[in-house]
């Protein structure tokens, strides 16, 4: 059987704080993680909270990547959805990991929508 679409919850820990304050950096990698998984992007926004942290999402006609950081606890929140099997999204997690420095992560992955034969 198949799904509508994969979600992947990705739990960041322990990175590099000055890169989670810095919304720029963050859209480029979330850009790059994007291109460099297959999927075809459409749109994005992120903001910089103050005094810190960052918000931003990644349009892509497949669906979403998006990440919210909490840097004063070297944290990101990072979800990939996508209804598209030919998004490479394992490519997408390693990226952000290993740009964001985190020495622990965790991933969850939700089958999305009613299963269709």
């Amino acid at each position: 059987m198949k799904s509508l679409g994969f979600h992947y919850l990705v739990e960041l820990n322990e990175c590099d704080p000055l890169l989670l304050k810095d919304a720029q950096i963050l859209e480029n990698l979330l850009q790059k993680a994007a291109k460099e998984s297959g999927a075809t992007e459409i749109g994005r926004v992120f903001h910089e909270f103050s005094p810190h942290g960052v918000s931003g999402v990644i349009l892509i006609s497949e669906s979403h990547f998006s990440i919210h950081t909490w840097p004063e606890y070297g944290y990101a929140a990072v979800d990939f959805f996508t209804c598209s099997e030919s998004v490479d999204v394992q490519k997408a997690i390693r990226i952000l990991k290993e740009n964001l420095h985190s020495k622990s992560s965790s991933v969850i992955e939700i089958k999305r929508g009613f299963q269709i034969s």
